[in-house]
């Protein structure tokens, strides 16, 4: 393979294939975003339950985690979470978009926005 040909080949690996759509059933590509199939696993749960509490932090709101409504994941530099949560304060029960960026292997977790939603 002449040195042309390897770079037609590397600018077609590098630029090219990340573009292609993914397929139902592989793994998303970097910067989509997928929807979470499982919302009852664990880690989905505890990442929701830290938006919630780290909200509550920030804003001193207090409020409580009722449910996951739906939930997207988006490989960036680690993991976005994009979740939609139902949290109540007091009798006033509302849906909230939660965002949370997550690096797992460094232990470190950001909520990068916390919104009201219309159900």
């Amino acid at each position: 393979m002449g040195r042309s040909n390897l770079c037609v080949f590397f600018v077609l690996v590098v630029v090219v294939v990340p573009m292609l759509p993914a397929g139902a059933d592989k793994e998303p590509l970097l910067g989509g975003w997928s929807p979470i199939k499982d919302l009852s696993d664990p880690h989905v749960k505890e990442i929701a339950e830290f938006a919630v509490a780290e909200y509550n932090k920030q804003s001193k709101d207090g409020l409580v985690l009722k449910s996951l409504v739906s939930g997207e994941t988006q490989v960036v530099s680690g993991m976005n979470y994009r979740l939609v949560v139902v949290a109540a304060k007091k009798a006033a029960t509302n849906h909230y978009e939660a965002v949370v960026w997550e690096k797992s292997w460094l232990n470190y977790r950001n909520l990068t926005s916390f919104k009201l939603v219309k159900a």
